[in-house]
């Protein structure tokens, strides 16, 4: 038991009434997209801050469009690679209003075809900021993945694909958050609480771990 839809939407709910509720600093397409861009390699809280002074500041993919790269990057200096990132960020926002209109686009093709996006970036902006069905599959979302026995890839784009294989598709849009505050709070990647979850019965881990 547990491979099935029927299954995995069992498991995911009994998930969800775990985990805690995601702190969404942003919901605007534009702004979900800048904070997702500058959140690799850098912690929740740091990317928050970073993206909150950033829309102070600017306002808009306008106002940050026209920014100054060396503003930009003292905003954003606690930030990992926050150089790079800042003018990366300043480039997409004129590519938007380029090619976009000033619009972010809602197609998976055209937000990828933006420099420093991602499948993974393009899938929240999609689900967290436009409802659109997609998974984004991160660090936490691979490892209960691994762990649940869902996918046997290291490769995001592949767990990518299982997951929306057997997933049911109106539980996609949100699934990446719910299981992002999981793997923060039960599933972790040291320490995993197994014995406060509530779906440990499903996990190949907890079945390893339980026979060692």
């Amino acid at each position: 038991m547990g491979d099935s839809k029927s299954d995995i939407r069992m498991i995911l709910q009994k998930m969800r009434s775990q985990a805690p509720p995601h702190h969404f600093e942003f919901s605007e397409p534009f702004w979900v997209l800048i904070t997702t861009m500058l959140s690799h390699r850098t912690k929740d809280e740091v990317t928050d801050s970073a993206s909150r002074k950033l829309f102070e500041r600017y306002g808009n993919v306008n106002g940050l469009a026209g920014a100054d790269p060396h503003e930009v990057e003292s905003l954003i200096r606690r930030v990992g690679f926050h150089g790079v990132k800042a003018v990366r960020i300043i480039q997409v926002s004129n590519i938007i209003i380029d090619r976009f209109g000033g619009k972010v686009p809602s197609a998976l093709e055209d937000l990828v075809s933006l420099p420093g996006v991602g499948r993974k970036t393009a899938n929240v902006v999609l689900s967290d900021s436009m409802n659109i069905p997609a998974i984004a599959v991160d660090t936490h979302v691979q490892r209960i993945s691994r762990r649940f026995g869902w996918s046997n890839s290291d490769d995001p784009e592949v767990t990518e694909r299982r997951l929306m294989k057997i997933v049911p598709r109106d539980l996609w849009v949100g699934l990446n958050p719910m299981l992002v505050e999981f793997g923060k709070t039960i599933c972790r990647p040291i320490g995993p609480r197994c014995g406060m979850c509530s779906v440990n019965s499903y996990c190949r881990y907890f079945a390893k771990r339980k026979k060692s």
